[in-house]
């Protein structure tokens, strides 16, 4: 049989599958991570970033919490740290909104957990989405432990069972309410493997079924920067990848730097992004702010950084534009020639 050319032939998930647009999603502050994402984080569901250290697990949180709070004027944000690390003045610099969060207090065990997710779940506003972020699931403990005296051997198994009741009794009223639980895990390492993955996180298999979106971060590099004779690390390179996504298509990954002090530096990754795929949108770009045609990302990014913020901000947007329509055209060549059931 002659297989018809990919134009001709009728894709109606292609679009879909490629970069969605529907209103089910809000942006991570990372055009390349939404793509990733296939949109964003997803209304109603649940996420899981794990990562090792300096990764940017709680800058994803911070920069969710911005983008949810920019998008959603009347919508509610939650905010349960448990690891009694998080700095509010730094978070408030990077954007947080600090004044719209209700951060949860004496909240350590898992039933506390609970406890805390169903009151945000029965005083949830209708009609106006949430954000619920717990950081991070690794420091939650649970009552039985607490009750044990300290270094009294345990076999550790009744916290993924607490967790796998949690979600049970939960996910329905998350998805009814439209509140998006993002959860932060911490790699541990698994003693005595010789194959597959070295490393798990804590909570056993509840998140594996439970989450909609699973992104593993890895930090590639320290970025350095010299100043006076002085040199310093100024930030860090991260690669993210969506190993679970029921939202769009998984296993999708990408890069992008974090500065501290700034967060994710969304344009950088982008026009790196789309030099690494010799994109032709990268002309449209030039064209755009009005460089030479073989004009790199540094000769660009010196064009941005000479714009007023309104300017910044409307010709950011532009370059997503670009980087959306290139990641969709690449991600429609990798589809299916035709509909298995379709006409």
């Amino acid at each position: 049989m002659t297989r018809q050319p990919r134009e001709k032939v009728k894709n109606p998930g292609g679009a879909y599958f490629a970069v969605p647009t529907a209103p089910m999603f809000f942006p991570s502050g990372c055009a390349l991570l939404d793509c990733v994402l296939a949109g964003g984080w997803v209304h109603g569901r649940i996420s899981n970033i794990i990562g090792d250290k300096s990764t940017g697990k709680t800058l994803l949180a911070i920069e969710a919490s911005a983008n949810f709070a920019k998008l959603y004027p009347k919508g509610t944000i939650h905010y349960n740290e448990v690891e009694a690390a998080f700095d509010r003045p730094y978070a408030q610099a990077l954007g947080m909104p600090i004044d719209r969060i209700r951060f949860s207090e004496n909240c350590f065990t898992v039933e506390d957990v609970f406890k805390d997710m169903q009151w945000s779940i029965d005083h949830q506003p209708k009609g106006q989405p949430g954000l619920y972020i717990l950081d991070s699931l690794d420091a939650v403990s649970d009552q039985d432990e607490l009750d044990r005296g300290f270094g009294e051997a345990s076999y550790g198994m009744k916290k993924p069972k607490l967790l796998g009741e949690l979600f049970r009794r939960l996910v329905q009223g998350l998805a009814g309410s439209q509140i998006h639980v993002m959860i932060i895990s911490q790699v541990r390492d698994k003693i005595g493997v010789t194959f597959g993955r070295k490393w798990t996180r804590a909570g056993g298999h509840a998140m594996d079924h439970y989450a909609s979106q699973i992104i593993y971060l890895a930090q590639v590099k320290s970025l350095k920067k010299t100043y006076h004779g002085v040199e310093r690390t100024v930030g860090i390179r991260v690669k993210a990848k969506c190993e679970k996504n029921k939202a769009g298509l998984a296993f999708r990954e990408c890069e992008f730097p974090i500065m501290f002090g700034y967060g994710i530096d969304d344009v950088v990754a982008m026009l790196e992004w789309l030099v690494e795929v010799k994109s032709e949108n990268l002309d449209i770009v030039r064209s755009n702010l009005k460089v030479g045609k073989a004009a790199g990302v540094d000769e660009i990014l010196d064009q941005f950084q000479k714009m007023d913020n309104a300017t910044f901000a409307e010709e950011r947007t532009r370059l997503e534009q670009s980087v959306k329509a290139a990641w969709g055209d690449i991600e429609i060549g990798f589809l299916p020639e035709r509909n298995k059931y379709g006409d």
